[in-house]
C-alpha cells in the first residue's frame, strides 16, 4: 500500500544526545558538565593549524594531516573551532564531512577564485559612512561592533575584516573600540530615517554582558530606532553558552525586555547550515531564549557539499523548525576569496527552493537570495533580469539601491559546461561576457517594463526571466 499524503519523516526530531565528544582522544574523559561549561568551551577553541594538527594526530590519516597543513597556508581565514563542534565532526570520514568541509580547509580541495572575485565582494567599505557602520538601505544599518568570532567559516563574506591575518591576507581591523562605537550611534541619532540596526561583527556571542547592555540601551535611546537584532552564530556553534553564561543571557534579556516595552523589537539572527549541527544540547539551549520571549531567526548560506541537495535542506528548515527557530534567508554564497571549492550555482538554489516550498508552514520557509556583488544587497534568487547557464552569469536589479545599476552573480567556473569554462579561461573574453549578460538584461527589462503601465487601475502582469523552469539535472553539485 502507498503512502499518503500525510504520512511524514519525523526524523528531524532526532537530535543527538550522547557525548559525542569523547570521540576525540583529548577529550576522552571530559563528563558532560565540563563540557557544557561555556568557559570550559572558549578555553579550549582551536584557535592555531597547530593545535587543530595536535587533536588530530591520532584519529585521522598522515595523508589527511598533511592536507590540513597546507590547507591552512592557503587559507584567507585564520582558524577557530570550539569543542563543541570539533567533536560533531566525523572524523572517519574527514573529506565528506559537513562540518569539516565548513571549518577545516583542505588544500586538495582548493580551486582558483573566479576572475570577477573582489575581496569586499558586497562593498560594504563602500558604503560605510563611519568606519564600522554599513548603510546601503534607507531604514537600515548594519553595526560591526567588533572583528572575532566563535568560529571562523571558510566562507565569510565578512573575511576582509573578520579574523587575524593570515599569510596571504592583511585584515581591515574592527576590534572593540568605545570611540568608534560613539561614531557610529551620532550617525545613527543624526539620521532620522534609519529604523533597522544589525548588531553584528564578527560576533555578538564575543561581547561582554556589559557590552551587550551598553550598545543595546544606546540604541534604545535613540526614538526613531524600531529593530534590533543581535547576529550571531553562537548557537550552532556553542549553544552552551545559553545554557551556563548566565550574565550574558541576562544582560540579552533586559536590552529585549526593555525593547518590548517601547515597542521596539529585538532579536537575534543566528546561522545554522546543517541539520547535524543541531544537537540535543541545541534544543536545551535554544529553549531557554524562547522561555524569555527572545525570537531567533537563521540565516544559512548555501554550500557546496553540505547543504546543496533539496533533502539535506528539508531537514535543515524542519529542524530548525522544531527547535523554534525561524527560517529566514538562505544565501546563494558570495564569491569569497579562498572559498571557490564551497560555492554553488544560481540554478541549484532555484531547484532547491522548489523543493523546500510547500513542504513545511510558509512562514517557517526561507527566502533564497543573492546578495549582489558589487552593493546590490539582498535579491530573491529568482529575480535576476537575464541568466546564462552557460557563462553562468545572473544580472540583478536593486531599484530601490540603485535604479540604474546591474549587478552580476557568477557561478563557480568549474561547474560550468565546458564551453562556458573556455570562455572564461580566455581573459579577453571576461568584460564582453559581463556586456553580453548586461546587454540581454537590458533587454529582458524593456520587455517586462512594456507590461507595466502605472496609474492604469487595470491588473497588470510583470514578466521575469526568473519564471525560467531551472534544469531538472542541477538540484546538487556536490562533486
Amino acid at each position: 500500500m502507498g503512502k499518503s499524503k500525510h504520512d511524514f519523516d519525523t526524523s528531524h526530531r532526532d537530535l543527538l544526545n550522547e557525548p559525542f565528544w569523547q570521540r576525540v582522544p583529548a577529550w576522552k574523559d571530559v563528563d558532560e558538565e565540563t563540557f557544557l561549561d561555556w568557559t570550559w568551551q572558549a578555553k579550549n577553541t582551536v584557535t592555531r593549524p597547530q593545535q587543530v594538527l595536535k587533536l588530530l594526530e591520532d584519529i585521522v590519516t598522515p595523508e589527511f594531516l598533511e592536507d590540513v597543513r597546507q590547507g591552512f597556508r592557503r587559507a584567507s581565514m585564520s582558524v577557530r573551532v570550539s569543542p563543541y563542534v570539533f567533536g560533531l565532526i566525523d572524523w572517519d570520514q574527514p573529506y565528506t564531512d559537513p562540518l569539516r568541509i565548513q571549518f577545516v580547509p583542505l588544500a586538495s580541495r582548493f580551486t582558483k577564485d573566479h576572475p570577477m572575485l573582489r575581496f569586499d565582494s558586497l562593498c560594504e567599505q563602500k558604503d560605510s559612512p563611519v568606519p564600522g557602520l554599513t548603510h546601503r538601505y534607507s531604514d537600515k544599518a548594519l553595526f560591526l561592533a567588533m572583528d572575532t568570532c566563535t568560529v571562523y567559516c571558510r566562507y565569510c563574506t565578512r573575511s576582509y575584516a573578520v579574523g587575524s591575518d593570515t599569510e596571504d591576507y592583511e585584515k581591515m581591523q574592527l576590534r572593540v573600540n568605545r570611540e568608534r562605537w560613539q561614531v557610529a550611534f551620532d550617525y545613527i541619532r543624526n539620521t532620522p530615517y534609519l529604523e533597522d540596526i544589525v548588531i553584528s561583527g564578527g560576533d555578538t556571542y564575543q561581547l561582554k554582558a556589559d557590552q551587550v547592555t551598553e550598545i543595546g540601551h544606546a540604541l534604545l535611546d535613540i526614538p526613531h530606532i524600531r529593530r534590533i537584532r543581535f547576529a550571531t552564530k553562537g548557537p550552532a556553534i556553542m549553544p552552551m553558552k545559553l545554557l551556563t553564561d548566565h550574565d550574558w543571557v541576562d544582560a540579552l534579556t533586559e536590552v529585549m525586555e526593555r525593547g518590548r516595552k517601547q515597542n521596539v523589537e529585538v532579536c537575534i539572527h543566528t546561522h545554522f547550515n546543517h541539520p547535524k549541527e543541531i544537537t540535543d544540547i541545541t534544543r536545551r539551549a535554544l529553549g531557554v531564549l524562547f522561555e524569555r520571549g527572545i525570537t531567533v531567526r537563521n540565516q544559512s548560506v548555501l554550500v557546496r557539499g553540505v547543504n546543496d541537495s533539496p533533502e539535506i535542506m528539508k531537514q535543515l528548515v524542519r529542524r530548525l523548525a522544531y527547535v523554534n527557530v525561524h527560517p529566514y534567508y538562505v544565501y546563494v554564497h558570495d564569491l569569497v576569496k579562498g572559498a571557490e571549492d564551497l560555492r554553488t550555482t544560481v540554478a541549484t538554489a532555484l531547484a532547491i527552493e522548489k523543493v523546500v516550498r510547500g513542504s513545511t508552514a510558509g512562514f517557517k520557509t526561507p527566502t533564497f537570495v543573492v546578495d549582489a556583488p558589487g552593493g546590490g544587497g539582498k535579491r530573491d534568487a529568482h529575480s535576476f533580469e537575464h541568466y546564462d547557464r552557460e557563462t553562468g552569469v545572473s544580472v540583478y536589479r536593486s531599484p530601490s539601491v540603485d535604479a540604474d545599476q546591474y549587478y552580476f552573480y557568477c557561478d563557480p567556473v568549474a561547474l560550468l559546461p565546458e564551453s562556458g569554462q573556455k570562455r572564461w579561461a580566455d581573459p579577453s573574453q571576461h568584460d564582453l561576457i559581463l556586456k553580453e549578460a548586461e546587454e540581454a538584461a537590458r533587454s529582458a527589462q524593456l520587455k517586462s517594463e512594456s507590461f507595466y503601465r502605472p496609474g492604469s487601475g487595470h491588473l497588470v502582469r510583470l514578466p521575469s526571466a526568473g519564471e525560467i523552469e531551472p534544469d531538472e539535472d542541477v538540484t546538487s553539485h556536490t562533486g
